[in-house]
């Protein structure tokens, strides 16, 4: 489950939901802009950084790292490319902030030593989402972050809550958009379980969301057959070579008839069935 583009998708959404996660956030935090950005010599992307207005020159810059597998060079990474940027960026800025999220301390850098000073200092905020308490009393975006760290049977109880609290809680375009973002969690995290037994699980039809549409529009546009491989893939495992020959040989119809129906795969049998119906 590629949960940091989630956040980062999240965060493209609502960039004020990272501010939620600080005790002081800065008072123009529903005016920040969620971005990535590049440095030249050396060349090197940084996804997560929150710019503030342009009218507001200078402000202060977020930069943000969602690290949920252990790096031991993550420190070492995040302020030098960090650092630089803001050397590079000079008269745009103020000050800076960092903010690494973590889905617990376990996964933290063992060896901290060079950056004590910065890690306890006021300038950097490590957030380990376990430790954040009741998800019923957090912000509905944070909550969002919490979710995909829950294992399968808990994410199950917590989501249907979520979905019951944006549609009480909020207006209903925003309702909808934290509704897409809870429903791409549970698709991603549940990939064992079909389409129906998603739906079920969540009280909704996923055909009616957009993770399921951009599923097949992205088909189409990017070379439906890719895209299929791809995803039957993640769903039943590796491939034969046999069974990637069989799929290469479908129309395009077919194609799209497969992207709707992987959803409902459990293994590589049903992948192998529903291609024997076609040839029927």
């Amino acid at each position: 489950m590629r949960r940091d583009s989630i956040f980062y998708q999240l965060f493209q959404q609502s960039p004020e939901i990272l501010f939620e996660l600080l005790d002081r956030p800065p008072a123009n935090a529903q005016s920040y802009r969620f971005d990535s950005v590049a440095v030249k010599e050396p060349k090197f992307e940084i996804d997560g950084v929150f710019l503030p207005p342009e009218s507001e020159i200078p402000g202060v810059v977020y930069f943000c790292e969602v690290q949920f597998q252990k790096d031991e060079l993550l420190y070492e990474r995040l302020f030098g490319e960090s650092f630089l940027y803001f050397y590079r960026n000079r008269s745009r800025f103020s000050d800076w902030q960092a903010v690494v999220i973590y889905p617990s301390r376990t996964i933290e850098q063992s060896q901290i030593l060079p950056y004590q000073d910065l890690l306890n200092g006021s300038r950097v905020h490590r957030v380990y989402l376990n430790e954040l308490g009741d998800m019923a009393q957090l912000p509905l975006g944070v909550a969002l972050m919490v979710l995909t760290t829950l294992q399968e049977n808990q994410a199950a109880v917590e989501a249907r809550n979520l979905l019951a609290r944006s549609r009480q809680e909020l207006p209903s375009e925003t309702s909808r958009a934290i509704i897409e973002m809870l429903t791409t969690i549970m698709v991603y995290k549940f990939t064992n379980l079909s389409r129906q037994e998603v739906e079920a699980m969540l009280g909704i039809t996923l055909e009616q969301t957009r993770v399921y549409q951009e599923a097949k529009a992205e088909g189409r546009e990017e070379g439906e057959r890719s895209l299929i491989l791809r995803l039957l893939t993640r769903r039943v495992g590796q491939l034969p070579e046999s069974v990637i020959l069989q799929i290469n040989t479908l129309s395009i119809a077919q194609i799209e008839l497969l992207g709707e129906a992987l959803l409902d795969f459990s293994n590589l049998s049903d992948l192998e069935v529903w291609l024997t119906q076609q040839e029927q």
